[in-house]
């Protein structure tokens, strides 16, 4: 199939090489020439990837919006959450025909409170786009683009069209599976970015695994909270969009919300992290938005509240810790 990935940064370029290895043609597009030539000519990606990592050569690369699109059946999305609005205005004048569009990215957009697959319903007609999927779950690119075991979910409230993509994706290294959990889905891949926040935090003020284990425990069920009042399913935190994403995302140092965390730790504050930050860390945004919906919906997300006090009200995590700790002692069993 003829296929096109819009965003040239290290999980477009690591999933462009998955369908390669596949037997599909793909053209990625970027608004970086530098980059694109370096795709294009040199078959690496060594503004992500260094020059250790060879591409394949059949994978093409243009800053041409429109000649990516050209001929292409499927559109994968690999952008940051913020941007996707922003994208799919430019997409949306060159469709010519209905196509397959797939989104990565995992956040809630800041102002709407909607989750991408929202996104995307506001911004592409309906006569213009199959069922929406989403391509999320614990993965890291820079294993993906080392043909390294993932396991990952194609998320879509409808079946048939999550198990086209689910064929289109698989192989011996990245395996697919499929869900039709939509809401659920798309709210725990945004959520344990802003708990892999927190993860970090306590790495880099020196607190080991006891307290790190008891933090992403209790951020699964604030996940579960949050997610399950706006119609998530119970289940699906169980699984690869949940507690997988969450195991990875919180323990990897291949995380950029897992390392901003880190830092923010080590400093006992965020006003350094904001000053140096040049990164895209999914859970800044996240935790604003998360923060916002919780208060209007009166959920109680200790951890979510205290990610946003240190990065939005210049509070200290130390002192934010030493709270969490004396909150009311509680029956586990009875929450």
């Amino acid at each position: 199939m003829r296929i096109c990935v819009l965003g040239s940064g290290t999980w477009g370029t690591a999933l462009a090489q998955v369908l390669t290895d596949n037997g599909h043609q793909v053209t990625i597009y970027g608004n970086n020439q530098e980059q694109i030539d370096d795709i294009s000519k040199h078959h690496q990606n060594r503004q992500y990837f260094g020059s250790e990592i060879t591409l394949s050569p059949s994978i093409k690369a243009t800053t041409s919006l429109s000649q990516a699109l050209d001929g292409k059946s499927i559109v994968l999305v690999a952008v940051p959450s913020n941007a996707i609005r922003a994208v799919l205005s430019e997409v949306r004048p060159l469709l010519k025909s209905r196509k397959y569009f797939i989104n990565t990215a995992k956040g809630i957009e800041a102002g709407t409170e909607k989750r991408m697959s929202q996104v995307f319903e506001d911004v592409i007609p309906q006569e213009l786009r199959h069922p929406l999927v989403s391509l999320i779950g614990p993965s890291h690119a820079e294993e993906v683009i080392l043909r390294m075991v993932t396991a990952i979910t194609a998320t879509s409230h409808d079946l048939r069209t999550a198990r086209h993509i689910q064929s289109i994706f698989a192989n011996n290294y990245f395996r697919v599976y499929t869900n039709n959990d939509e809401i659920g889905a798309e709210i725990g891949v945004a959520m344990k970015n802003a708990i892999a926040i927190a993860s970090g935090a306590l790495a880099g003020l020196g607190y080991g695994d006891n307290a790190r284990a008891a933090l992403v425990t209790r951020g699964l069920h604030e996940m579960v909270n949050f997610g399950t009042r706006l119609g998530g399913k119970l289940k699906t935190y169980l699984g690869l969009t949940g507690l997988g994403d969450l195991m990875v995302t919180c323990n990897s140092l291949h995380s950029r919300n897992f390392v901003a965390g880190y830092k923010i730790g080590k400093d006992d504050s965020a006003s350094d992290f904001w000053a140096t930050n040049k990164a895209t860390v999914e859970g800044i945004y996240a935790t604003k938005v998360i923060y916002r919906m919780g208060k209007e919906m009166d959920i109680d997300l200790p951890i979510i509240n205290a990610v946003y006090a240190v990065l939005y009200e210049d509070k200290r995590p130390s002192e934010l810790l030493a709270n969490l700790m004396v909150r009311p002692l509680k029956d586990e069993s009875d929450e």
